[in-house]
């Protein structure tokens, strides 16, 4: 008898994503290709359609529970959420988010992590900071977390840093970032995230960087791109970012969009300049 839940085969049945994987893409020149997920059906189609990481972000605040900012998610709200993305899952990458006050403390920062990869299926925290958060990222490390540091525009520091700015504009501001990215690389960050950042300043960190780089609005020199899900299928209210692109257009599925986001990614056709900073 014929399973009618019987899935086609598809990228999902190649080798899952490691590190290694994202070091190999990186030193190689191709393009890696994230997206955000945030259940378990979406997580499935990104999967399918070839994405490398996929991410669980804090994000989730604004598209899934319609806040403001992504103050309000707790440790709990990532660990359901992750969850439910690592059931989708076959092939990529896993990341979630370390949300708001979740490691101010390398303590903390090892009970949430912990939480999130045992509890929640994922293979790799995402903290936001600069070098100040060195001791933590080096104590996650330590570990055996895997970590990703978010550098440029954080939006849980949107209250201190005076809202959603593109970060790095002045010379001063731009120097201090490559040296952040330094000192988090050197403590044991495996991939840094630029976002909002001038497209010149992320090639300097690319360029210096080890690790892979990924950017959301940091222009195309980077080695990966990343957006949020719901921005490339042009769901959601509010102003669309600049930096974002909808490919669910022409009569597209929401698989074929994700197909087209992740082949533009890696021809290069996307990002464009006008999805760029200076």
């Amino acid at each position: 008898m014929t399973d009618i839940y019987a899935q086609p085969a598809s990228s999902a049945d190649a080798a899952p994503v490691t590190l290694v994987t994202l070091r190999r893409l990186k030193k190689n020149r191709q393009k890696i290709v994230c997206l955000t997920a945030y259940d378990a059906s979406f997580a499935a189609v990104l999967d399918a359609s070839g994405v490398d990481l996929v991410l669980v972000g804090d994000s989730l605040g604004m598209v899934i529970q319609g806040h403001a900012s992504t103050i309000p998610v707790t440790i709990d709200h990532m660990v359901y959420h992750t969850q439910l993305v690592a059931r989708g899952l076959k092939r990529a990458l896993l990341v979630a988010d370390l949300p708001f006050l979740s490691y101010c403390d390398p303590q903390t920062a090892l009970l949430n992590a912990g939480r999130l990869l045992r509890e929640g299926g994922a293979h790799m925290v995402k903290l936001e900071g600069n070098a100040t958060q060195a001791m933590i990222v080096e104590a996650l490390a330590g570990q055996g977390i895997p970590v990703c540091a978010h550098l440029g525009l954080r939006p849980q520091s949107q209250h201190k840093i005076g809202g959603f700015r593109v970060a790095g504009r002045s010379e001063a501001e731009a120097n201090r970032m490559v040296e952040d990215a330094k000192q988090l690389e050197a403590a044991g960050a495996d991939l840094l995230l630029l976002e909002c950042v001038p497209t010149p300043l992320a090639t300097r960190i690319t360029e210096a960087a080890r690790v892979p780089v990924i950017g959301i609005g940091a222009g195309p020199t980077v080695d990966g791109q990343i957006l949020v899900l719901y921005d490339i299928l042009g769901l959601g209210g509010g102003v669309r970012p600049r930096f974002a692109e909808t490919f669910l257009s022409g009569g597209r599925s929401i698989a074929e969009a994700v197909v087209a986001y992740a082949e533009a990614v890696r021809s290069g056709n996307y990002p464009q300049p006008e999805h760029g900073f200076e």
